[in-house]
């Protein structure tokens, strides 16, 4: 049996049907019903990737799989959190007791909600209620498709509208952060979060990360015919190494090198402004470090503006073209990513793929590409065959299409 021929495309189960799912699952965890199912959606960023941390701009759009957490308020004083992924590693805690390290690693992304909310919203730790939370996490863990900004990101949405807390969707963004990186410790810029709250059918989500303002740009791609292949790699992630750390180093030294603050500056300066500066960069590698930065931000300008003016249909071969030389550029000049993503981008290029890319931080994860609607399992069939010559672990493809943010299911 060849690689090809046992290719699957996996596609987001059905919504209504995933949130009757953990429904069920609550009433059979803990004998009685849930006072609501919500989900969040997990994301993956279509263009922009290393510029964050340069006050860039990001292009990502929310995918079909989410995180569904069923939750019912108690008198309890108790987090109780359950996980149909993690069905022995059940917790039961006292809510005025969470805090960074006092629950597993997955129920901090949940616990840490809470406690983040409890400063501004003390009744969360007042012993006097509590919460029951059922977790069903159907976003691909390892895949870079921002599972844990689901989750975090739909116990939010139910602290929200079950407490009547008053909170924002910046609010709530911001209580999601802080249990990623304060709580669990896990670094994050805001761009996953930001994405499972605010993202809109059919859009995706243009992110300054500047000031953190947020535009919805049209992104229907079924309406022309098209659709996202993500193809996990499954090369493994090196990041802990030092290289995400070095190269965002380099690109703080090249924008000290010029005078400017974030390298956000030198991708405003214009055409013949962006020249001269990196020009006058004299290490070659941080005048590339920075020529990426600089360049993938006006990318993502760009293929914004297209998105805005005419859209997909009238302007699909130039964003294609804009996602390629976004793939080069992290290939060529920040140099992050691995033979893995390589072959998985030149094989859905040469398969007919619009555009294709390598999506996240690199060094491993996700490819990807903007393809025909009907060319979806000829495309992750390519990719397949081409990892199978070259003697890698099998991928796993995904497809997606624009989808919204947080939400009430039932």
């Amino acid at each position: 049996m060849t690689e090809t021929s046992t290719t699957r495309l996996h596609r987001a189960p059905d919504r209504a049907e995933a949130a009757r799912a953990a429904g069920r699952a609550f009433a059979d965890a803990f004998g009685t019903e849930a006072d609501g199912v919500f989900s969040a959606p997990g994301r993956v960023t279509i263009i922009g990737e290393h510029v964050d941390y340069q006050d860039g701009l990001c292009l990502p759009m929310a995918i079909g799989h989410r995180c569904f957490a069923a939750v019912r308020v108690t008198e309890t004083g108790r987090l109780q959190l359950r996980s149909r992924q993690m069905p022995d590693d059940a917790v039961d805690v006292a809510l005025a007791d969470l805090a960074p390290g006092a629950v597993p690693v997955w129920a901090g992304y949940a616990a840490g909600v809470i406690w983040a909310l409890a400063d501004a919203h003390p009744q969360l730790r007042s012993g006097e209620l509590g919460l029951a939370i059922l977790v069903d996490g159907q976003v691909p863990l390892g895949a870079g498709l921002s599972s844990s900004a689901a989750l975090e990101c739909s116990v939010a949405q139910a602290l929200e509208e079950l407490l009547g807390l008053g909170t924002t969707q910046q609010e709530r963004i911001a209580a999601c952060i802080r249990a990623e990186n304060e709580f669990v410790g896990a670094a994050t810029g805001g761009l996953d979060q930001s994405a499972s709250v605010r993202a809109a059918q059919g859009h995706a989500l243009l992110l300054d990360c500047a000031d953190g303002a947020v535009e919805l740009e049209p992104w229907d791609l079924s309406e022309h015919g098209l659709g996202l292949l993500i193809v996990d790699t499954r090369a493994e992630h090196s990041l802990i190494g030092g290289e995400y750390a070095e190269r965002r180093g380099q690109t703080e030294s090249a924008a000290e090198a010029l005078g400017a603050a974030t390298l956000r500056e030198v991708a405003d300066a214009g055409a013949d402004g962006v020249r001269d500066q990196l020009d006058a960069l004299e290490d070659d590698v941080i005048r590339r470090r920075a020529r990426h930065v600089v360049t993938e931000i006006c990318r993502v300008r760009e293929f914004a503006d297209l998105l805005a003016d005419g859209g997909v249909g009238e302007n699909l071969r130039r964003l294609g073209e804009l996602m390629n030389a976004s793939h080069d550029s992290l290939r060529d000049d920040f140099e992050v990513t691995v033979p893995e993503l390589d072959v998985a981008v030149g094989a859905a290029r040469d398969a007919g793929a619009h555009g294709a890319r390598m999506t996240g931080g690199g060094f491993g994860g996700s490819i990807i590409a903007l393809v025909d609607a009907d060319q979806m399992e000829a495309t992750a069939a390519a990719v397949a065959t081409a990892f199978a010559e070259h003697g890698f672990t099998a991928p796993v493809a995904f497809a997606a299409q624009p989808s919204t943010g947080a939400g009430r299911d039932i």
